[in-house]
């Protein structure tokens, strides 16, 4: 794994130890920062099931001024954190170990809006329309924001989410991603 563009480009990434996460390909990362960039210019991204942080961390490398990392495992956590040490993206993010469910509740307290939200859960825990359910129905998404899902091939997402619908969807094999704007 490593970085595919921007400041930190062809720099390595750490992997997650164990089976506990299944890191997203540089393939499929290159292809999605190619539907929604490739480069940007400020913005927050969530992270929201991070791993190893790789998909907030090229969002930061192609220009987004900040990420929030999300995971609940703590080898996660640690991965993402060493990721980030290696980058130098340290005063670019902010790291939390918790669920999805309570990182969301916690997120809207703060009253921040995000630029991209990235949405890769273990394939056998999706609840992806509910989470972006929640994050229409609390604002988290900036009005010119993308939610980019990344599943299981064999899950069918709805064309429109509440105010959202799909942008763009590609199969690579058994992964799809699934990218939602606003109507």
């Amino acid at each position: 794994m490593r970085v595919i563009s921007g400041e930190k480009r062809g720099l390595s990434l750490k992997a997650v130890p164990g089976s506990s996460t299944r890191p997203t390909t540089d393939k499929v990362k290159e292809s999605i920062f190619n539907m929604i960039g490739p480069y940007f210019h400020g913005g927050t991204a969530l992270d929201l099931y991070a791993g190893s942080g790789g998909l907030g961390i090229e969002a930061i490398s192609r220009g987004v001024e900040r990420a929030i990392f999300v995971d609940q495992d703590r080898k996660a956590i640690e991965t993402i954190k060493k990721n980030l040490q290696q980058c130098s993206f340290e005063d670019h993010s902010e790291v939390y170990r918790n669920d999805s469910a309570r990182a969301l509740k916690a997120l809207i307290k703060r009253e921040i809006t995000f630029s991209f939200i990235f949405l890769d859960p273990p394939y056998a825990k999706q609840n992806i329309v509910n989470e972006i359910s929640i994050i229409l129905d609390y604002e988290l998404l900036e009005e010119s924001g993308m939610i980019v899902c990344e599943h299981d091939s064999s899950v069918k997402l709805p064309a429109e989410i509440g105010k959202v619908k799909v942008y763009r969807s590609e199969i690579y094999g058994d992964t799809t991603i699934t990218i939602y704007i606003y109507k």
